[in-house]
Order: C-alpha cells, then structure tokens, then sequence
C-alpha cells in the first residue's frame, strides 16, 4: 500500500456529516463505515460528548477523516473494523510509521482510534477497546529543538514579503504577523471575522481556540496593517461563521474566507521565497517561533501561555526550557581559551 493511500482526506474537501465512503471491510459488506454500528456509536459520540456536546463543524470533520483514514486500511488488510484486535492496531501504527508521519500525528490518529472504541465499548458492540493500550513511537526530536525560526530568520521571512499597499501583500504581512508574533494557530485564524475585532487602546482580537476563546491584545503595527488590509479590501461577502477577517485573493476564491490549505499555501511560498524551507518548519512552526520570542523578551510564562491559549501551562514551559537552555552554555564557563 502506498504512503498516499494512507493519508486522509485534506479535511476541506470532507463534509461535517460522516461521509458516505471508506466501507467497513469485506466482512461487513460494502457498507460505508458511518452506516454500520460502530460508526453510528461513534456519530452519537461526537454529538454528544466532544466539546461538551458543542463540537464544531471543523472538529467533526477531522475526527471523520481520521475514522475514514482506518476504515480503508482495514479494508485493504481484510481486517473487520467492528471487530479489529489490538494487533491490528499496532499494524496500523507501523504502516503510519513506514509512509514519513510524525509521532504527533500518529498520536492525533491513535487518540481517534480509542474514542471510537470507547464509543462501540460505551454502546455494548464490543468489550475491549483494541487502541486503549497501544501508543505512539516516541518523539525523535527532542523538546528543545521545536521547530522554529530564528529571530533574524522572522526578520527575513517578514522582509520577503513586498512592501506594497496591494490587497495581497497587505494580507500577507498581517497572516505572517498573527503566526508569527501573536503566536495564533492556522485554525483560529481561518475562523477569524472581522466582529471578532473590538476597538480601543490596544485593538483586542476574540480568538476562537481549540477549546475556548481568548481575548488577545493585538500590536498596534499589526492592528495597522490590518486596518489598512481591511480598507483595501473593500467589502466581502460573509458566510454563516461571519465576516471573514482574512479572504483568498485571486480570481476562482477570491473573496472567500481564507482556508488552512490556503494559509500553508502563502506561508510555505514566503518560506521558500527567504530561503527558510526546511522539514518540520511551515505555518505551525511560526507559531513556535512567535512563543520563543516572547517568552525570550518577557520571561513571563503566564503571558505567554495566555496568548498561546494552553490550557496547561507545562505546554508552555516547553519554550521556557528552550530558551534557557540556548542562552546557559556550560562550556563559556571552563577557562580555556581556543
């Protein structure tokens, strides 16, 4: 099986509801997975227990694809999902392992994979959960090493960006400032709409995270470039999130909200355009990058874990370490010169 196959569908090319495709397995007969039993246990699930009953469309859609993502597996190995032991699994772990994905994502994949049988455990279809027990590889890259820019590589990154009161390049000058100095995620920027702004001194952005919003303070030179972003844009349509704070530019999306494909697509052009194009260094990199540089300059972790949006402040100490450990070099301490 090629590594392609193994990857799900990019998650805007997937609709909310559980898509009609992926059957079970040739035990279960041509049957998309969301139709058998398992799969509807795993619908009233998500409906009922992901986010407090409140997930949204955009989370519905990634625990699909994922779901999806197994489902084909198992049919290419002849494996009834419903019924998959732990072994299978594992397989499915190594298959992952073999087609390049990182531990994070495999762990995302694996997390899906034990609320499903949580859900077919919960519902009486089966008495174990076969993914309870089996965990991701571990992290080959240690914590201090997160992908990230260095602050004369933002400084080159940001230059790259043509200096011009042009739609585009006002957009993209604010797209690589909320990633890279307010440390926003893809998701919550595509979410972004432009009543999400309040006014006042400083401009405050409402963040919707991965779990709750933030209230987050913007810097007054991005608040102009934003500004003045918006006036050259001109009006645009809304859809049924809002006003979209950043759309897509060109001729077939132009005017539509920008997509996460779309925000990779922009960054990833600058990156290469700077000459920063490097495995593990993309659109969340930046957000890495804009964590480091303020706790660098702040040394408050709190401040920083709020404008990140973790709920656990270990997730920020991470950056913490990182920066301590890059700015405490035992070795300037032996008194030999070179």
């Amino acid at each position: 099986m090629s590594p392609r196959a193994l990857r799900a569908p990019p998650l805007w090319l997937v609709p909310a509801s559980p898509p009609p495709a992926a059957a079970c397995c040739p035990v279960c007969g041509p049957q998309p997975v969301a139709a058998t039993a398992v799969g509807q246990a795993f619908a009233t699930f998500l409906r009922l227990e992901v986010a407090q009953g409140a997930a949204t469309a955009d989370t519905q859609r990634g625990y699909w694809s994922q779901v999806r993502a197994w489902a084909a597996w198992c049919q290419a190995q002849a494996c009834c999902l419903a019924t998959a032991p732990a072994t299978a699994v594992k397989a499915y772990r190594q298959a992952l392992v073999e087609a390049g994905y990182q531990p994070a994502s495999i762990a995302h994949k694996l997390a899906v994979l034990r609320r499903l049988y949580a859900a077919a455990v919960a519902a009486g279809l089966r008495p174990d959960n076969p993914a309870l027990g089996v965990h991701p590889p571990r992290e080959r890259r240690a914590a201090e090493l997160l992908p990230c820019l260095a602050e004369g590589e933002l400084l080159r990154l940001l230059a790259a960006v043509p200096r011009t009161d042009t739609v585009s390049a006002l957009r993209d000058r604010a797209l690589l400032a909320l990633l890279a100095l307010q440390g926003l995620r893809t998701v919550e920027i595509t979410r972004a709409n432009v009543e999400d702004l309040y006014s006042g001194e400083p401009v405050v952005l409402r963040v919707r995270g991965k779990t709750r919003d933030r209230l987050l303070p913007l810097r007054p030179d991005l608040t102009a470039v934003l500004q003045a972003y918006l006036a050259a844009r001109g009006v645009v349509a809304s859809d049924a999130a809002g006003t979209p704070l950043l759309t897509a530019v060109g001729h077939r999306a132009g005017g539509h909200r920008l997509s996460r494909r779309g925000v990779r697509y922009v960054v990833d052009g600058y990156l290469r355009q700077a000459g920063l194009k490097r495995p593990g260094v993309s659109d969340h990199a930046l957000r890495h990058t804009a964590a480091t540089l303020a706790y660098k300059y702040t040394r408050d972790l709190r401040a920083v874990q709020h404008m990140l949006g973790h709920a656990d402040p270990r997730t920020t100490a991470r950056y913490a370490h990182l920066v301590e450990r890059l700015q405490q070099n035992p070795a300037l301490a032996v008194p030999v010169g070179v």
